[in-house]
């Protein structure tokens, strides 16, 4: 079908009027802690984490957020992931280098905390907690000797969890590391994507200083193999910066083959430079966005209501309708759109306990573009 110019002029008026105002509406968390971990379960519960130890959770959209007990022995912990399964039940994961990198279970709306794990190698960082149920987490963390740190780790009730798998076999370039900057450079799918031969259902993020990747595990899914050969593709993203402070800082999927990356430098907030990048394949091409968010990004997720990806950092909020192909600002309110650290929508949090969110007012069917 097409579209006259009128038509089109109309949409474009409406996108630009729908996207320059969108903001965040902030909420009260009576807490200054800086958070980077957030999980919706829904539009009415959700949980957040961060530093000092902070766990805090609503029950009624945002209203209200309070303040869970600390864990045990946590008081000086980052908690950089946060995962959680209803209003009770809820998985937090800190990050530093050996022991300080814990896994800690809620089962009573965060009255009492369970230690369920710590790491046990003195140089090992966690940077992203992903929990496939109530009792069975992965880890992924920088690796060790050139080696990825990928951790499958079950019966967390149990007094001693079991690590089912460390894939110390896959290899990669020494010094690889991820950033922990919100819980999102690892991605896990409830259903594996199947090609011929193949099945994908893992995703994650690793860095040097002169090169980002994404890295894809892929498994036989021939009814005949025993056993079946798993690989690891290594694909080259580009979005590194020549420095440490540089890469992919977050990955999201759309509901199709599309996957985003979003960074750039910490170090250089308000450098558009090599900020986001797409994949129209499952992550195994990839290009950098022609028009890319306006600063650093943090993190990345897609909207289901507004059909569209949202990324956030410290300089501002951005949208891409296009798959991440061209991204444009959101927000003309900098207390509302501005120093944001990480996404589970409709919620964001960020430093100085600050959570906000997202205010769909001048989001309507109307105003999204739609692919003719």
């Amino acid at each position: 079908m097409r579209l006259t110019l009128l038509m089109r002029l109309t949409l474009a008026l409406a996108l630009f009027t729908a996207t320059a105002s969108a903001q965040f509406k902030l909420q009260q968390s009576n807490s200054t802690a800086s958070f980077r971990g957030i999980h919706a379960v829904n539009d009415v519960v959700a949980w957040v984490s961060g530093t000092n130890g902070t766990v805090l959770r609503t029950v009624d959209g945002g209203e209200h957020w309070l303040a869970c007990a600390v864990p045990p022995d946590a008081e000086k912990l980052d908690f950089r992931g946060v995962q959680a399964f209803d209003d009770k039940t809820a998985i937090v994961m800190s990050s530093g280098k050996g022991d300080a990198s814990r896994i800690y279970k809620t089962s009573d709306g965060c009255k009492h905390w369970k230690l369920a794990i710590a790491n046990t190698e003195p140089e090992g960082f966690w940077d992203a907690l992903y929990a496939e149920t109530e009792d069975d987490v992965w880890v992924m963390g920088d690796s060790i000797d050139g080696k990825s740190v990928m951790l499958d780790i079950r019966d967390l009730d149990d007094q001693t969890p079991e690590i089912v798998t460390w894939r110390s076999n896959l290899e990669v370039d020494r010094g690889t590391s991820s950033f922990a900057a919100s819980n999102s450079t690892l991605l896990i799918l409830k259903n594996d994507v199947q090609e011929p031969g193949w099945k994908y259902s893992r995703w994650w993020a690793g860095d040097i200083p002169e090169h980002a990747y994404v890295y894809r595990l892929r498994d036989e899914s021939n009814a005949s193999c025993e056993p079946c050969t798993e690989f690891m593709d290594k694909i080259e993203v580009p979005m590194a910066q020549g420095v440490s402070t540089a890469g992919i800082f977050s990955l999201a999927f759309r509901p199709d083959k599309t996957l985003v990356a979003v960074g750039g430098d910490y170090k250089t907030p308000e450098s558009p430079v090599k900020t986001a990048a797409w994949s129209a394949d499952y992550g195994k091409t990839w290009s950098l966005s022609t028009k890319p968010p306006h600063g650093y990004r943090s993190s990345v997720a897609w909207s289901n209501r507004l059909q569209a990806f949202l990324t956030v950092g410290p300089n501002g909020t951005d949208v891409s309708y296009d798959n991440g192909k061209t991204w444009q600002p959101v927000g003309t309110d900098g207390a509302k759109s501005n120093q944001w650290n990480a996404l589970s929508l409709p919620f964001v949090v960020g430093p100085k306990g600050r959570i906000g969110r997202l205010n769909l007012t001048d989001f309507s069917v109307k105003t999204m573009p739609r692919s003719r």
